[in-house]
């Protein structure tokens, strides 16, 4: 069961900038890693819009930020381009981030939309859950950020 203070789970994606990327790739810098159901919808829509107008806050605190479904790779692309995102999108079409991560619903079999914030060594520093109030996501990355140094080593 993944919780706070436990080891983030290493995974691996391809990003919308073509780079294969895992979590120890970030080297030691705090990686805001969100999840969301479904490129294109509504929700997805908006949530990517609030995480876009934070980037420049997230860059500031020292984090990367990214976005994770189980679209294909081209949807993610098409997705990201098509709401002029910043920040990295990864394609997680066989599951098995979102299966590592345990943000899917047991019985919907859909990717919930949970946000973690994993501090420069690999350490999860906050979980966020809100299916209906978007914008506390952003609110509370956010804070977890500020109260988390930006630097202390490398990701394991």
């Amino acid at each position: 069961m993944i919780s706070i203070d436990s080891p983030a789970p290493e995974f691996e994606t391809t990003t919308t900038d073509g780079q294969r990327v895992r979590l120890r790739d970030f080297r030691g810098k705090p990686l805001v890693l969100y999840f969301f159901p479904k490129a294109f919808t509504p929700g997805c829509m908006i949530q990517a819009d609030q995480f876009q107008d934070a980037y420049p806050e997230i860059r500031a605190a020292g984090a990367e930020l990214l976005g994770v479904s189980t679209d294909d790779h081209q949807t993610q692309c098409d997705f990201a381009q098509s709401r002029s995102l910043s920040f990295l999108m990864g394609s997680d079409s066989n599951g098995s981030i979102a299966r590592s991560y345990d943000v899917i619903w047991p019985l919907l079999k859909l990717v919930r939309r949970v946000t973690f914030v994993i501090d420069a060594l690999g350490t999860i520093r906050g979980i966020f859950h809100y299916e209906l109030r978007l914008d506390l996501h952003v609110r509370s990355v956010l804070q977890v950020l500020k109260s988390i140094p930006a630097k202390t080593g490398q990701i394991a």
